[in-house]
């Protein structure tokens, strides 16, 4: 999209201020990411080279990452899902670090995040009602990556709309709402975990 397709508005500047915000979510929500997605990696080879060993994060017959991690579930694609994580994340921090160093980045990198982030939060939802529903278990690690996929799909997200697309209500109210929808997204999460488990979470 060229300058003269733009949205005619000085507070969309892409490297002002909130961008740089948006910088500092990607870098430590990246950076979050990445570290769950490598330990959930050296989980699952643990987990290949000891089966009957126990993990850390094996909490109770609820909560535990080797009941979720041995599943066909967390090799969707033919290959451990933590990888995509650890890929994924990468990025997402490397783009981060040029934000908050207000790298200017050209459309076509902010579209490919978009890209990124929409595939990321399909794929975590997927995994949430996989883990709820159909495995039932949660794995500590998977809930920390799906704590932070949720902002980082929200914050790009609202981002893009309000320099790509043209002023509606639907931007509108993303722009202006966007913590709100974090929130609301978060309870609906919780929300249907209690719904499933309620109190054998702490048994």
């Amino acid at each position: 999209m060229t300058e003269q397709t733009r949205v005619p508005d000085a507070d969309l500047d892409p490297y002002e201020e909130s961008n740089r915000g948006l910088g500092w979510l990607l870098t430590i929500g990246g950076a979050i990411g990445l570290l769950s997605a490598a330990i959930l990696l050296i989980d699952k080879i643990e987990f290949i080279e000891h089966p009957d060993k126990a993990l850390s994060c094996d909490l109770n017959a609820f909560v535990s990452c080797g009941g979720v991690i041995n599943t066909d579930q967390a090799s969707a694609f033919g290959f451990p899902n933590p990888l995509i994580g650890v890929a994924g994340f990468a990025v997402v921090v490397t783009i981060g670090v040029l934000l908050v160093a207000r790298v200017q980045l050209p459309d076509f990198f902010w579209l490919g995040l978009q890209a990124g982030v929409l595939f990321g939060i399909g794929f975590v939802t997927w995994l949430q009602s996989q883990s709820i529903y159909e495995i039932g278990k949660l794995c500590p690690w998977c809930m920390v990556v799906w704590a932070v996929t949720i902002p980082i799909f929200i914050w790009v997200t609202a981002r893009n709309l309000r320099w790509f697309a043209p002023r509606n209500a639907v931007t509108t109210f993303v722009s202006d709402w966007t913590l709100l929808i974090n929130v609301l997204w978060y309870v609906a999460v919780i929300a249907a975990i209690w719904f499933k488990f309620g109190s054998n979470l702490w048994a």
